[in-house]
């Protein structure tokens, strides 16, 4: 660090290493000078600016450089002008290198304590190192350079412009640094210090100097404070910590400082933008103006004309008559000609009239043949997927088979390719396949597995089987039926009932959705709305001041949330932006999570559907802390581990025989049900589906999670049970959730056949396996406490054993 010698201990130049400046002192200061040694200047002084690299950012800074011949050592200054030196570099032990890579006109000096990085400047527009003249040839030679810039002359120049404001700094003492800056400035322009001020003269130079020497005073009581208590550590742990404490200050300082700058940036914009706001403004007027004293010379002509006509009504008159008995005739026939025309129009509208009726009676004909026809071929359409699908997977199944002769595995091979190479588009273009859905899903998800693009083409036709039934079956009559609930409704007026939890078990539909979800946002949570009404702004702005330890696991999420959406696949999304700013501004509302893997999912889910910030962050305020239980994000995740048990318990009632095979298989459903529970099924189902779950979880609570979790297992059952070995069980598992594709046969075994599920049961359950885990904890924890100490009394053990060996061969 500059200011210290390579000890760490405050250098500071001895009387015959001052500058050339500091030595000539005035007549005023005689006495003073004759008290300490001098040492004029000669033709071997060597004196000038050098760029020295330096600091924390390794910058290059001007330094002010003496040689002192006698002892052989090389003393900096920050300018010309300073009393006190910044450091010294001993030259009799020092060693000369330059970097063969470097910039030009680098070289090194490196002594045993240090490497001092050096610049000599070549461009002759700026400082060179200065050497007046030097007589030892083999140390630096003379360089030609501009007068006035070497020697003494240079040093009663201002030091060079600095790159950067804060370039010239010392960072040892960067308080008292600028003070004697100050001082130099004052003692210049007022050159006899012992002269008096006249009464004309102005008092603000005597002021400024007790400012700056009492700013001194207080730097230098900071300092000494600083020193006692770095003395008064009691280890070098402690002053470690001091020198980090103080370092950190200065990052602090440093970077409050580049916040500055960037919002005096960000007034100038501003201003300018302001500025040409003005001028356009000012054009605008004068252009307004422009138009007003045109209009206003138009009126006045107009005005002359009609006092002109006033004044003279007779000859005005004479000329109206004349005008009129020349024109009457015409006038006359022109209206003869407009009656003639009236009534063939009139015929030919009657005309019209009677071919637009019987077009209109065709069009709608038309219309309800083409409707119907269009249900007609929806329906077919669907009844061909369906087949097709069946046909599929009678092809899956025999090519899974291992009865098949191998002439007959290479026509069912054939066979599948040929499937597989046919469009879902091929069959009719009247209602096309859409490739992602309204907030930017997949609808047909893909699969990285090979073997698995069969399973995938099967999905896609149930998929679009599904989606062409239900349009008449199931979505226009709940439809009808929302619009009748919401109808006239204002926005809050929403109320619980049976029948909007019987809507909500059905789904929202999209244009309904976010009015509904933030009815019940603002249900849960709006005794904490109501004490802290800005409290989103509040947090965004404590998360840019002062950044969450957070914040670096959050940034590496933002990139792994839903990467299959398009709203999330690219890295400059302003939705990312938006999430990052969510979960930032949540990890100071909570500080007891912060932030838990799994967040930045719910996030992102309520985000797409709700489309703003705030009301996207105060949903997960009510996942977190008002719907799911208590300690569900915490770092031991313990209410996550008793809903585990709780689902193995629910399983074992209303699935035996999946559970007996689970068991039998030693398959833990845990290890893929944890994910669904911790993120509500985001990413594990499809997304039609998955807004149907959320829609009813929202209201009604965790009870979802598990009625929807059981009727899962429900929907594949068979098919798991069929399946008999340990690997493709989990392989299966990790993946058949996304193979759902009737939502409506899912919904009915979730709320049907999974009854009854009162809330108390499962209250209960969670309360016994809670009791039961945290005394599992505690008898681990004692556990882990004996075999540390058995470890540590083994370890006194074997050191005794060490010792006395070592004791019995000295002897």
């Amino acid at each position: 660090m500059e200011g210290e010698d390579p000890k760490g201990n405050p250098s500071t130049a001895s009387s015959h290493s001052l500058p050339p400046q500091a030595e000539a002192v005035s007549p005023a200061d005689e006495d003073d000078s004759q008290q300490q040694p001098t040492e004029s200047l000669s033709n071997t002084k060597l004196c000038g600016y050098l760029l020295k690299q330096g600091g924390p950012l390794k910058s290059w800074k001007w330094r002010w450089f003496t040689y002192e011949e006698k002892k052989s050592q090389l003393f900096y200054y920050r300018t010309a002008q300073d009393v006190t030196s910044l450091g010294r570099i001993e030259l009799c032990s020092a060693t000369f290198g330059y970097p063969l890579h470097g910039e030009q006109g680098t070289f090194h000096i490196q002594t045993p304590e240090r490497t001092f990085v050096l610049k000599v400047m070549r461009d002759p527009l700026t400082l060179f190192f200065p050497v007046t003249s030097c007589n030892v040839d083999d140390f630096l030679p003379t360089v030609k350079t501009p007068p006035g810039l070497l020697g003494e002359e240079a040093a009663n120049l201002p030091a060079p412009q600095q790159r950067a404001p804060l370039s010239n700094f010392s960072l040892k003492h960067p308080l008292i640094e600028i003070q004697l800056d100050g001082l130099n400035s004052l003692f210049t322009s007022h050159p006899a210090p012992g002269s008096t001020l006249s009464s004309s003269s102005s008092p603000s130079p005597i002021q400024e100097l007790v400012w700056l020497l009492h700013k001194a005073l207080e730097a230098a009581q900071l300092e000494k404070r600083t020193c006692t208590e770095f003395l008064a550590a009691e280890c070098e742990q402690e002053r470690l910590e001091l020198l980090r404490h103080r370092e950190r200050q200065a990052a602090d300082l440093q970077g409050r400082l580049e916040e500055l700058k960037a919002e005096a940036e960000g007034l100038r914009a501003s201003l300018a933008q302001r500025d040409a706001h003005v001028a356009e403004l000012q054009e605008n007027i004068t252009l307004m103006m422009a138009k007003n004293h045109s209009k206003q010379e138009v009126i006045l002509k107009l005005s002359e004309q009609v006092a002109a006509c006033m004044a003279d009504p007779r000859r005005t008159m004479s000329t109206t008559n004349g005008l009129e008995a020349l024109t009457f005739h015409q006038l006359q026939e022109d209206t003869e000609n407009l009656k003639d025309d009236i009534e063939a129009y009139k015929i030919q509208n009657k005309f019209l009239n009677s071919e637009i009726y019987q077009l209109t009676k065709l069009w709608r004909n038309s219309s309800e043949q083409e409707k119907s026809l269009m249900v007609k071929c929806a329906y077919l359409e669907a009844r061909n997927c369906q087949i097709e699908s069946r046909y599929l997977g009678v092809l899956r199944k025999l090519q899974e088979s291992n009865a098949l002769e191998p002439g007959q595995r290479e026509a069912v091979r054939n066979l599948i390719e040929d499937a597989l190479k046919g469009d879902l588009n091929d069959v009719l273009e009247l209602n096309p396949v859409r490739e992602h859905d309204e907030y930017g899903f997949k609808i047909i998800p893909d699969y990285e597995v090979e073997d698995m693009k069969l399973l995938a083409k099967i999905q896609a036709l149930e998929i679009r089987s599904h989606n062409l039934l239900r349009q008449e079956a199931g979505v226009r009559p709940l439809l009808d039926r929302w619009a009748q609930y919401m109808g006239g409704r204002p926005a809050d007026d929403l109320c619980p009932s049976p029948e909007l939890k019987f809507l909500l078990r059905c789904g929202v539909p999209r244009e309904y959705r976010p009015r509904v979800w933030r009815w019940v946002v603002r249900a849960r949570t709006r005794s904490l709305r109501e004490r802290h009404p800005d409290r989103y702004e509040q947090l965004c702005q404590k998360s840019l001041t002062s950044p969450h330890q957070a914040s670096r696991q959050i940034q590496l999420d933002l990139h792994r949330t839903l990467t299959t959406n398009q709203r999330f696949s690219s890295p400059s999304s302003p939705t990312l932006q938006q999430l990052q700013r969510i979960l930032l501004a949540f990890s100071w509302q909570n500080p007891t999570i912060g932030y838990c893997q799994g967040l930045n999912r719910l996030a992102a889910i309520v985000l797409l559907v709700l489309e703003s910030e705030e009301d996207a962050f105060w949903c997960l305020v009510a996942v977190v802390e008002t719907i799911m239980p208590q300690d569900y994000y915490t770092k031991t995740l313990i209410a996550s581990q008793v809903d585990q048990r709780v689902l193995k318990d629910f399983m074992a009632e209303k699935m035996p025989r999946l559970t007996a095979h689970f068991e039998e298989h030693s398959v833990d459903v845990s290890l893929i049900t944890f994910s669904w529970f911790l993120v509500v099924f985001v990413e594990s189902l499809p997304s039609d589906i998955l807004l149907r779950v959320w829609d009813a979880f929202l209201y009604e609570g965790t009870k979802v999670i598990f009625r929807y979790a059981l009727a899962l297992f429900k929907y594949k059952e068979e098919d798991i049970l069929n399946i008999h070995d340990n690997v493709e069980i989990y392989q299966y598992l990790r993946f058949f959730t996304k193979t759902i594709s009737d939502g409506r046969k899912l919904t009915n075994i979730a709320f049907s056949d999974m009854n009854p599920f009162p809330m108390k049961l499962l209250k209960n359950r969670r309360a016994l396996h809670l009791e039961r885990l945290q005394g599992e904890l505690r008898e681990l924890e004692a556990q882990q406490r004996e075999f540390v100490t058995e470890s540590a009394e083994r370890k006194d053990k074997d050191l005794d054993t060490i010792l006395v060996s070592e004791d019995d061969e000295d002897l």
